[in-house]
């Protein structure tokens, strides 16, 4: 979950010198005082490790009283300074762990209050560059943030999406306690943008068995791989590496064609791809009739060419893959 406070080691380091700053200078002013001291045992004058054995214990309250200030000057010395550097001590001591326990209560407490209030969000696993352009897409399209999960193992990456107002679990997806965490049991679709083929299909095979209803979009690098993510339960898979090289061997012949690929791809402004529900007055047409520029009809959760026969008349129920006018952000 998003967290902007200081980092906890950073915390415990520097509680821990206060503490050992306590320490030593009850050591040196025993030492340095000595003369005011008794050792019960009569082994001696108070030697330098006699002083940091009193120091102990006598911060930590145990209080053997083998070492005890019999002078009035140590005795003073105990109330004014002593008495405070252990109250000092015990405060760092038993705040720190009173801390630990409360920050454990209030994360588990943020988690459940937040797992039981969110529905039908997405779940984005890799916050690298084909995490962060699936968010921006997703963003442009309206999503609100809070209804993105962002899945890392990369503390900075998870930094600069909990920026953006996304939550965030830090994390490996191939593990299902991760994926629960993430809410991947209620969420409608899962992105799976790693940079690893083997891993993909492990966090997808990990998030299928959690949902059987979920869409997981993934990605891959490899072609060879699309069959092994679609039978471990992808919805749909996209090779990221051989798209780029087709736009790049088309960008050699035709470099206006990647621009408008690029226009339609980026939801923020110009024109865009999208997807939406048949309205009751436009069933029994065709989809080459509507306003709309219609490049595709889902029907059944099968895509079909606009020219297909099978979709020359529309029916309910069905969706319209379409070239709408993006609206940069900011205007009506």
């Amino acid at each position: 979950m998003p967290d902007t406070r200081s980092s906890p080691v950073r915390s415990l380091v520097t509680r821990l010198l206060v503490a050992l700053a306590a320490l030593g200078a009850t050591t040196l002013i025993v030492y340095f005082g000595r003369d005011g001291y008794l050792d019960n045992n009569g082994v001696g004058p108070i030697s330098l490790l006699d002083a940091l054995y009193y120091a102990t214990v006598s911060l930590s309250t145990t209080g053997y009283g083998d070492i005890v200030p019999v002078g009035p000057t140590a005795r003073a010395v105990n109330i004014a300074v002593i008495t405070p550097l252990r109250v000092l001590f015990l405060i760092v001591l038993v705040g720190t762990t009173v801390e630990l326990l409360t920050e454990r209560s209030r994360q588990s407490f943020r988690i459940q209050r937040w797992r039981s209030r969110v529905r039908e969000h997405t779940v984005v696993v890799g916050y690298g560059t084909k995490g962060r352009a699936a968010v921006e897409t997703l963003l442009g399209e309206g999503v609100e943030p809070e209804k993105i999960v962002v899945v890392d193992t990369d503390r900075a990456r998870l930094d600069v999406a909990s920026g953006l107002g996304l939550v965030t679990v830090s994390g490996n997806a191939t593990r299902s306690a991760v994926l629960r965490i993430a809410g991947v049991q209620l969420a409608t679709t899962l992105v799976v943008a790693l940079d690893r083929d083997d891993t993909a299909v492990l966090v997808t095979l990990t998030a299928r068995e959690l949902s059987r209803s979920i869409s997981i979009v993934a990605a891959v690098r490899e072609t060879e791989n699309v069959h092994l993510l679609r039978q471990s339960g992808a919805s749909s898979v996209i090779v990221s590496d051989e798209t780029a090289g087709r736009l790049l061997g088309v960008a050699t012949r035709s470099p206006a064609v990647v621009e408008v690929v690029e226009d339609l791809l980026t939801p923020d402004a110009g024109f865009a791809i999208s997807q939406r529900q048949v309205e009751p007055a436009e069933v029994g047409g065709s989809p080459r009739h509507l306003p709309d520029i219609v490049l595709g009809v889902v029907r059944d959760e099968h895509l079909h060419r606009v020219d297909a026969p099978a979709v020359d008349a529309l029916e309910r129920g069905d969706q319209l893959l379409y070239v709408r006018k993006a609206t940069p952000p900011g205007d009506d």
